[in-house]
């Protein structure tokens, strides 16, 4: 009956039509705290909404101010590991929920972050088989945020620790991926054939221009990608809904960058 779950749960965080997910994550408060665009959680999550965003993610506290019961439908991700730029060490992830919590909330999936290559590298990997283990046991899936962060990571985008990061989250029962895009087309597909189950990309650092930043999506999808999960390039756009129409048309259309920049104007 788990995987009944887990099938019915994951088509709420995808369209239906193009089996592709636009995520926009919202957990940064815990990171970086009351950030631009993040002040008013209710207001991003409508208008990320109504540009056709399939699901926001964010953390169980904000969880009573960021969804909703009315307009259009979003599905819900709870993120349940934390740290802040604060701390000694901001690439030691901590566990800061349970999937029981997660289950009481009505949400569609967990997710929980994981660098791979950070001091704390064992603890995290031990976190994931847990809560993959309970993800399993109660039907809910897991997106697991792998990341290559660490002092022997010299170069976070390399394809092959891209690749490997991907792998293990893979390895431990994730049913989605999320982790950084490698710059390029061919790298990036070896990433994807590399991890059997679907894999988004993160937006990274917010990008100087729309060009720029839908081309990385373009690019990503070209190369095999079910979609993004993207947080400060949307909520700190000057436009949220019409940049999330714009990935929209590029992830769940598939159409070119020019046309998707139509949306902007």
């Amino acid at each position: 009956m788990s995987e009944i779950g887990k099938k019915i749960r994951i088509e709420r965080l995808m369209n239906r039509e193009s089996r592709n997910m636009v995520i926009i994550p919202m957990d940064h408060g815990i990171s970086d705290g009351p950030i631009e665009g993040l002040i008013n959680v209710t207001d991003t999550v409508n208008k990320v909404a109504e540009g056709g965003a399939n699901a926001v993610l964010m953390q169980k506290g904000m969880v009573r101010y960021g969804h909703r019961g009315y307009g259009h439908d979003i599905g819900l991700i709870v993120h349940i590991s934390a740290s802040s730029a604060l701390s000694p060490d901001p690439n030691a992830k901590v566990q800061v929920c349970t999937v029981e919590e997660v289950m009481k909330m009505g949400a569609d999936a967990v997710s929980m972050h994981v660098n791979i290559g950070s001091e704390t590298e064992t603890d995290q990997l031990e976190q994931l088989g847990t809560i993959s283990r309970d993800c399993e046991e109660w039907g809910i899936p897991l997106l697991a945020m792998m990341y290559p962060r660490g002092k022997k990571v010299t170069n976070p985008h390399d394809p092959e620790n891209v690749a490997h990061a991907a792998r293990i989250g893979a390895e431990l029962g994730a049913d989605l991926i999320k982790t950084v895009y490698t710059g390029d087309i061919d790298s990036f597909r070896n990433v994807v054939r590399g991890c059997p189950i679907p894999v988004v990309i993160a937006g990274g650092p917010k990008t100087s221009t729309d060009k720029e930043f839908l081309e990385m999506i373009d690019g990503a999808m070209e190369a095999g990608a079910r979609g993004v999960a993207i947080g400060r390039n949307v909520f700190q756009h000057k436009d949220p809904i019409r940049i999330t129409r714009a990935i929209s048309e590029i992830v769940h259309g598939r159409r070119p960058v020019e046309e998707a920049l139509e949306q902007l104007k």
